[in-house]
């Protein structure tokens, strides 16, 4: 198999887990009355798992065969 359809195929999925992370059920795990360093929980999740997706298909891209 190319290496190309190997990394579209993981771009795909990591596609898939930002659906995942973002869609109702998980999204309302985090909505709740606190704040995580003073920073509403919902809003540091989103914020923490958008910059994992981001830097996850960042390592994807850039890997090397």
């Amino acid at each position: 198999m190319p290496e190309g359809d190997s990394r579209g195929q993981r771009m795909i999925a990591l596609c898939m887990l930002g659906c995942v992370l973002f869609n109702f059920p998980i999204l309302a795990l985090f909505n709740v009355r606190g704040t995580f360093f003073g920073v509403p929980v919902l809003y540091a999740y989103i914020f923490v798992a958008w910059a994992l997706l981001i830097a996850l298909m960042a390592w994807v891209a850039e890997r090397r065969g």
